[in-house]
């Protein structure tokens, strides 16, 4: 069903992702069944990524032969190689949690045109969201207009994050990373779908998001969605073009200028001293592993806030 106040991309996009999201609730009712198969540790592929993908693929280029496609499971081997016109697909964000039937995960499509996001789908098959961004024209979940949430104050703060999960990941900075953030604000989700968690700093429902590793299409529908909402999106220093540098920072205005504070300095872009004292505290944390006491960073203040800054 299209709509007619949609943009006639973005109504394709909507197409494709409804049926992509047809296949997924399908194979949900016996995920059993579902066949799976291992990318690299701990990071699956199943069938239902592949039949996805083929039937979001398969909408856009009825629609649009002479785009270009950059897929998850498929890479770049379809569409035009030229074109100013690229779509991003994640058919299913969140396999591990569709794998264990889990109900977080969605379908994740972006049209990029000479590089810059323009339209952008999230959908979320097990609760029917869809959420829609079109540059310039707001953000909708299911054509109601979303804003980010209000909230300024990080100790009042709901955010989501993503675990490392691949071999190779600091694992230690990444826990000196949540210690620092999880003592400052009111809860620290780990859903497992980034698209979604974009799509909800957009709708208001968490006030700020952040993770490392993140490729394109895990980002791109997300990250129109935050900025047509009213948020900010950009890497842990704050820098605007993140897209391909597997560092995401997302959220309203005030808490992400909050959140750079914190995180800049675990960001691969942060500068030598910042480095060398992120490096230090990540040994501090090994050795207290080591000699069996619990790492537990130095704490804030009872009530949550930062004693040297009270405002935050």
């Amino acid at each position: 069903m299209s709509s007619p106040n949609l943009h006639p991309m973005l109504n394709v996009a909507v197409k494709a992702a409804r049926a992509a999201g047809a296949i997924i609730n399908r194979a949900a009712l016996d995920v059993e069944a579902v066949r799976i198969s291992q990318k690299q540790i701990n990071d699956f592929v199943t069938e239902v990524d592949h039949a996805s993908e083929h039937a979001i693929i398969e909408t856009l280029l009825a629609a649009y032969p002479g785009h270009g496609i950059i897929a998850e499971e498929s890479g770049s081997t379809h569409g035009a190689k030229d074109s100013e016109y690229v779509w991003i697909i994640d058919p299913l964000d969140g396999t591990t949690n569709f794998i264990h039937g889990f109900p977080v995960y969605c379908v994740s499509i972006a049209l990029a045109v000479r590089g810059k996001v323009e339209q952008a789908v999230v959908y979320d098959p097990s609760r029917n969201d869809l959420f829609t961004a079109t540059k310039g024209r707001g953000a909708f979940l299911n054509e109601r207009r979303i804003r980010v949430s209000k909230r300024t104050r990080l100790k009042e703060s709901l955010l989501s994050t993503g675990f490392p999960f691949r071999p190779g990941d600091n694992f230690k900075t990444y826990l000196n990373m949540m210690g620092d953030v999880m003592q400052r604000t009111a809860g620290l989700r780990r859903p497992g779908a980034a698209a979604l968690d974009l799509a909800y700093v957009a709708a208001g429902y968490t006030e700020g998001f952040f993770e490392t590793g993140l490729s394109i299409w895990d980002v791109a529908a997300g990250s129109l969605l935050v900025t047509e909402a009213g948020g900010l999106i950009g890497n842990f220093t704050g820098e605007a073009d993140f897209m391909e540098q597997r560092e995401c920072l997302a959220g309203t205005p005030r808490i992400y200028g909050q959140l750079v504070q914190i995180l800049g300095k675990y960001s691969k872009f942060a500068g030598a001293g910042d480095k060398a004292a992120v490096r230090q505290a990540a040994q501090e944390l090994g050795k207290d592993d080591a000699d069996g006491t619990n790492a537990t960073p130095a704490h804030a203040p009872e009530d949550g806030t930062d004693a040297a800054n009270p405002d935050i």
